[in-house]
């Protein structure tokens, strides 16, 4: 293990370092062609566009690094916290809440078995699983039943009712639900053993309302899969473990989420007007003053799509359901002194949803057209350097906090060559249909089976 964590470490340092090397080699060269930059400061609209997209790199990089250090931040608060004597009230084993896993499942034949499983071995003596079969029309309800009956050790309740939407599922969950807390995940997740104890010692707090966990990627078997096992660990974990030292994690992952079950019917449950219901709850829970807290070690491996063509669905998706959701709270956007920290969650939330992909495809049109009008193809090279430089350091810092693979590291070039511009795309016409008002439906991914 120590071997695993010294790798890690060399690693990530040698990427670090490989890439900044390679960053001043290519800026000691564009001095040099300092002069020929010049044609961009004599035509207004190139100079404009030019001075933006500086602005939009600048905030990037107080991106990358406050995301880095209070990250960082809870990291360390996490190591603090586990060398300090346990005395809070959810330690002892006898006096451990029950809690109740809902499981909504729409067509999950392929993987429902093996997530129900999986689900039996988590290490917790007080808990039910609730599959709310959504009006399958495949054999979930009836594979799902195969594994209720198999045991008698762990309560496994099977509730089949017509198809009315995954959010619809989950308000069915918790109304049967026995437990004081409710644990919501997906039909294709399966859960780390120690899910349950780690995520219910935040409800010490009697302020914490919820706890979002980590999803990781199980299915990394080619180029698409790999990348976004990279993504899920940069752009997601690290996001929540930063929003979790301020306790206001923005978006509790569909995978993985537990619940008080009094704040959930507090704020109502959850709404069927988005195509993301869990981020507009989280919002719910925000603004009625509730504090969300992230744990790390409370792992949900899912399968991702390993198709281009399912990878864009379910993009296009998650960026019209977040802006859905923003919208439905978008009051909180001018009142920064109601609203407090909700403000700046949901600006953070625009800025990445809308400002971040059209700033990026913008800037390789326009370094693309000045390379090719004026010969400065060197300045398109560096705009890529730069923002994979910023990929690069998150991901080495990443790999060696979320103790991952060093090889996610390498993928950062890849990510930042071509997967991250077809995302853009994808979120950009996202954007505009939802601003157009387009119809839209669900978009289920097919399941391969890979749990």
């Amino acid at each position: 293990m120590e071997l695993k964590r010294i790798s890690r470490y060399v690693w990530a340092i040698t990427a670090v370092v490989g890439v900044m090397s390679l960053m001043a080699y290519l800026y000691n060269h564009a001095r040099a062609m300092q002069g020929s930059f010049t044609v961009l400061l004599e035509n207004i609209v190139l100079a404009t566009m030019s001075y933006y997209l500086l602005f939009f790199l600048f905030l990037l990089i107080i991106r990358y690094a406050i995301l880095i250090f209070y990250s960082f931040m809870d990291h360390l608060e996490a190591l603090y916290k586990g060398r300090k004597p346990t005395v809070g009230i959810y330690r002892d084993d006898s006096l451990l809440p029950m809690i109740s896993l809902v499981v909504p499942a729409y067509n999950e034949g392929v993987v429902i078995q093996a997530a129900i499983r999986s689900l039996l071995l988590l290490d917790y003596p007080n808990y039910e699983i609730l599959v709310i079969d959504d009006g399958s029309t495949d054999d979930t309800y009836e594979k799902a039943m195969a594994v209720a009956q198999e045991q008698d050790k762990i309560p496994v309740r099977v509730i089949t009712k017509r198809n009315a939407g995954k959010a619809e599922a989950l308000n069915t969950g918790m109304s049967v639900a026995r437990g004081e807390f409710i644990l919501n995940m997906d039909g294709d997740s399966k859960l780390s053993s120690n899910t349950l104890r780690a995520c219910v010692r935040h409800f010490d707090d009697p302020s914490i309302g919820a706890v979002a966990g980590n999803v990781k990627v199980i299915n990394r078997e080619n180029i698409w899969s790999k990348i976004q096992a990279l993504e899920y660990v940069e752009g997601l974990a690290m996001a929540r473990k930063a929003q979790s030292f301020m306790r206001a994690v923005n978006i509790i992952p569909g995978p993985l989420g537990m619940f008080r079950k009094t704040v959930l019917k507090q704020v109502g449950g959850y709404d069927h007007d988005t195509f993301a219901e869990d981020c507009d709850l989280t919002l719910k829970m925000l603004m009625c003053g509730w504090h969300i807290a992230y744990e790390p070690t409370a792992v949900a491996w899912v399968e991702t799509p390993s198709s281009l063509l399912n990878l864009l669905k379910q993009r296009y998706r998650w960026t019209r359901g977040i802006l859905q959701a923003t919208s439905k709270h978008s009051q909180a956007l001018w009142q920064p002194r109601k609203a407090g920290v909700n403000c700046f969650i949901l600006w953070y939330m625009l800025f990445e949803g809308i400002m971040w992909p059209f700033s990026t495809l913008l800037g390789n049109i326009f370094f693309a057209y000045v390379g090719i009008q004026y010969g400065l193809s060197t300045l398109l090279f560096l705009w890529w350097m730069q923002l994979t430089v910023l990929d690069v350091v998150a991901a080495a810092y990443c790999v060696v906090i979320e103790e991952e693979d060093p090889a996610l590291i390498f993928y950062a070039v890849t990510f930042r060559l071509f997967y991250i511009n077809i995302i853009d795309v994808s979120k950009v016409f996202a954007t505009i249909e939802e601003w157009r008002g387009n119809t839209m439906t669900w978009g289920k991914l097919d399941r391969e089976g890979k749990l």
